[in-house]
């Protein structure tokens, strides 16, 4: 039931939404993207392999922004499943001043090993860009919104009201190299969920470029047997169109 839900929301979403960002010198109009690629493979006295992909596109129109981003991982060692988890997220923004909007978020999580599996959000709130110069973008946001979550050993729903809050710093180091961390918490009675990102992007020329990543993901409360930290580091080739 929980499956279906979510995937009707975000063809809804999807089918009726279009976004924006409030920068001082307003993007290109219409699609633009990126996709990354990284694959680990060894052999010996230890056979492992791994390998993430990632696709973000984005489409401008007048006031309005849209996000799509999916990510997908996937490990085996010693031809044994270790890690799978695939990950469905977008955004679409309003811009009603220079720097503020309004913005309608989901996210949905399948990850095979998680306590927690499927999780879906949906929300609704306010956004600002608080900084914006020739070496730092800072933006935040607030709001709230319904989560729909599974423990994945039983199949018990766990779902309820949230409170969504997001922080997106990036920093200019070079012409070529940037670092940028993401901030997420989705706060709810029975858990409360934090995913940090850090990345440093070094451009090889206008189209690739190689991205180094660590993800932090915390639960407050996860199912008992299920640990409350799962963390993940990627040397990604970046494709942007």
């Amino acid at each position: 039931m929980i499956r279906q839900f979510t995937l009707y929301t975000m063809a809804l979403l999807l089918s009726v939404s279009t976004c924006l960002w409030a920068e001082d010198e307003p993007p290109p109009e219409g699609w633009r993207g990126s996709g990354e690629l990284g694959y680990v493979r060894t052999t010996g006295n230890t056979e492992t392999s791994s390998l993430n992909v990632g696709l973000e596109f984005i489409y401008e129109k007048d006031k309005w922004r849209h996000t799509l981003g999916a990510t997908a991982l996937r490990s085996k060692k010693s031809g044994t499943l270790d890690a799978e988890r695939w990950t469905l997220n977008g955004q679409s923004d309003y811009k009603f001043s220079e720097k503020s909007y309004i913005f309608g978020a989901f996210r949905y999580d399948d990850d095979t090993f998680a306590g927690y599996s499927p999780v879906s959000s949906l929300s609704i709130g306010y956004g600002r860009e608080l900084v914006n110069n020739d070496k730092h973008f800072l933006l935040g946001e607030v709001g709230a919104g319904y989560r729909m979550q599974e423990v994945a050993a039983t199949g018990k729903s766990e779902d309820g009201a949230i409170f969504r809050g997001r922080l997106d710093w990036r920093w200019t180091i070079t012409d070529t190299t940037e670092f940028g961390n993401q901030f997420l918490v989705e706060a709810g009675s029975d858990n409360t969920f934090f995913q940090n990102d850090n990345n440093l992007t070094v451009a090889i020329n206008k189209a690739f470029a190689v991205k180094l990543s660590y993800q932090y993901r915390y639960n407050t409360d996860p199912p008992i047997g299920s640990d409350d930290t799962d963390t993940q580091f990627t040397t990604n080739l970046v494709y942007n169109f």
